[in-house]
């Protein structure tokens, strides 16, 4: 079902509209979800959860890009999900943000509003000005929380590989971030 098909029906408020969306985008939700807090319980109740905020902001919310626009409530809930755990072992997805927090910050973490705001602007910034390869390799680690070996599939190179580029790349990001005046 297309997109705007589903946007739609979330307007008339029919319950299709659920299960269209997770027909179309489930898999990708759970894989996020899982990548993150790393149970398959949790994972499953942050995309129902995604699915109850999708509904209920969709009126009045009309996105442009339905994908996109789930995935980010759906890795909203379950970073949410992961702090609220306060797991005494630590998940893949809070290692690959402790290795980009490093980068950024110094290893201190920076949580002012307008700091978040100014790294999401510099990170946009940023991913413009790597080579295709290279934004693929930071947005599945950093973005969706895939482990290394599973990028290293994707693609088709070793996990060594993988993880030497994605050092190379935050150390590029660090200094982009020093030029721009990021570093706090």
């Amino acid at each position: 079902m297309e997109d705007t098909r589903i946007i739609d029906l979330l307007f008339e408020r029919s319950e299709q509209a659920i299960e269209a969306l997770d027909k179309k985008y489930g898999r990708l939700c759970r894989r996020i979800a899982q990548n993150i807090v790393g149970d398959g319980r949790d994972a499953e109740e942050c995309v129902n959860d995604a699915y109850l905020g999708v509904w209920n902001t969709i009126p009045p919310q009309r996105p442009q890009v339905l994908s996109s626009y789930v995935c980010r409530i759906v890795r909203n809930r379950a970073v949410s999900r992961l702090e609220a755990n306060a797991a005494q072992k630590r998940s893949g997805y809070e290692e690959a943000l402790d290795e980009l927090d490093f980068a950024l910050c110094g290893g201190s973490r920076a949580e002012d509003e307008w700091a978040v705001g100014e790294l999401t602007a510099l990170l946009d910034r940023f991913l413009r000005t790597l080579r295709r390869t290279d934004r693929v390799l930071f947005v599945r680690r950093y973005w969706y929380g895939d482990a290394v070996k599973d990028i290293a599939a994707q693609v088709q190179m070793s996990p060594h590989s993988v993880t030497v580029r994605l050092s190379r790349i935050r150390e590029k990001l660090t200094r982009f971030a020093q030029k721009e005046g990021f570093i706090l």
